[in-house]
């Protein structure tokens, strides 16, 4: 469409959809990780299995009665797997009666 100055006029519309979800609380603190039980859930793409070791090590320093679920029992929450890994994970917390999550790595 052209206007009278001979410029171009071009209408335009917006590529991105409404926000589908709205925005959440999120769950409350814990008062302290003594006592609790936290669980490791990596994707195994960055040394997880090396800074989930370190992380249980100071983590027990500060809170010795604190528990781990350990990545191995969770398995993989990236790759061939993801799917039925993310999709049991709230059956599985429960189950194991997790209080807290630790997620991680990325790249």
């Amino acid at each position: 469409m052209k206007n009278s100055k001979n410029e171009q006029y071009f209408e335009a519309f917006w590529p991105r959809s409404p926000r589908q979800t709205q925005v959440k609380p999120l769950a409350r603190r814990l008062d302290t990780l003594n006592g609790k039980t936290v669980a490791q859930l990596w994707d195994f793409i960055f040394r997880g299995d090396e800074v989930f070791a370190l992380l249980e090590e100071g983590l027990k320093a500060r809170f010795p009665d604190i528990r781990f679920v350990s990545w191995r029992e969770i398995g993989n929450t990236h790759g061939a797997e993801e799917r039925q890994t993310v999709a049991s994970l709230p059956r599985r917390l429960k189950e194991l009666e997790v209080d807290a999550v630790i997620s991680g790595m990325g790249c």
